[in-house]
């Protein structure tokens, strides 16, 4: 039985609202051990993180979540049902998986969400890492496109500008329409070593800064391809249908993520400075107990907490 905290979350400011979604390797330290949200537009992370105390004089207990937009769903629900069970609030916001890094390496957040794992540089910035779930990258077509199936070298060709006509790849004479994710985006590092193997991607490509603008526009465009997390593909949460691409004639599914047959995938993770300690250490069992199990199925992904367990 956790213990239960009487704290709770209030006094947001007023410029923070709660988003839809239309917006996305191992440091020193691993623990086995997912996040929610309040995404913001173009304010400081540094800002996002002010939490008002209560009328009553006592200080709110909360811890703050930033980071990746894909794990925005998982987020989401994991704050809430922590919160009704614990009394503890959670903040989250998606700013993107290198943001919720600086955030936590700079004090402003608890925990960051990323779906990708630390690169170079930040391995040296003491965080602890904690994989979380396990996801596959889809690629989006608009579901007018008769296109079924793609190589990884033919995507690699396609994101290299190299392709430019679907007819090239036995679709119909139709112009290709780039979508690709800022560089911000986790779910962009993840596909540009998977798939880009150090070809540069096309300067051309519209780049977007979430998951749901680039599901939106490619619902809209015949022409149009992208990438998003295999959760967001048919979110309950999104109003327009995309088609996705088997890859190398595997279709993504966890069965095939977890088989590692589908050769788009990647795990999502948390970090803390350090080793997770109070409201935040429970926070993250939370979202790998069996609780939590179901959501994070339901959103997509596949729960990283069975593992130990030789999964489900």
């Amino acid at each position: 039985m956790r213990r239960t905290r009487s704290a709770f979350l209030c006094g947001l400011h007023p410029w923070m609202t709660r988003t839809d979604y239309k917006t996305e390797g191992p440091g020193p330290h691993v623990r086995r051990r997912i996040p929610l949200v309040i995404s913001t537009a173009a304010v400081s992370v540094s800002t996002i993180f002010t939490l008002t105390a209560c009328s009553t004089g006592g200080v709110t207990e909360s811890i703050t979540v930033a980071g990746s937009t894909t794990c925005l769903p998982i987020a989401e629900q994991a704050a809430e049902l922590f919160k009704e069970e614990t009394g503890t609030g959670v903040l989250v916001s998606g700013l993107g998986s290198s943001a919720g890094i600086e955030a936590v390496s700079n004090g402003t957040a608890e925990i960051a969400t990323s779906s990708r794992g630390l690169n170079e540089q930040e391995q040296s910035l003491g965080l602890t890492t904690i994989p979380v779930a396990h996801d596959g990258i889809a690629v989006i077509v608009n579901e007018e496109n008769p296109v079924k199936d793609l190589s990884v070298d033919q995507l690699r060709d396609i994101y290299a500008g190299k392709i430019t006509n679907w007819s090239e790849v036995g679709g119909e004479d139709l112009a290709i329409q780039l979508v690709n994710r800022d560089e911000a985006s986790g779910t962009r590092e993840a596909f540009k070593s998977i798939v880009m193997d150090g070809a540069p991607f096309d300067r051309r490509a519209a780049v977007l800064s979430g998951t749901g603008q680039v599901r939106d526009v490619v619902s809209r465009s015949r022409g149009a391809i992208g990438y998003i997390s295999m959760g967001f593909v048919d979110s309950k949460y999104a109003t327009t249908s995309v088609s996705a691409l088997s890859v190398n004639g595997v279709a993504p599914s966890e069965d095939t993520i977890s088989t590692g047959e589908y050769p788009i995938s990647r795990d999502l993770y948390f970090f803390t400075k350090g080793e997770p300690t109070g409201a935040a250490d429970e926070y993250i069992d939370y979202v790998l107990s069996d609780e939590m199990a179901p959501q994070i199925r339901e959103a997509g992904f596949i729960p990283a907490g069975t593992d130990e367990k030789g999964g489900e």
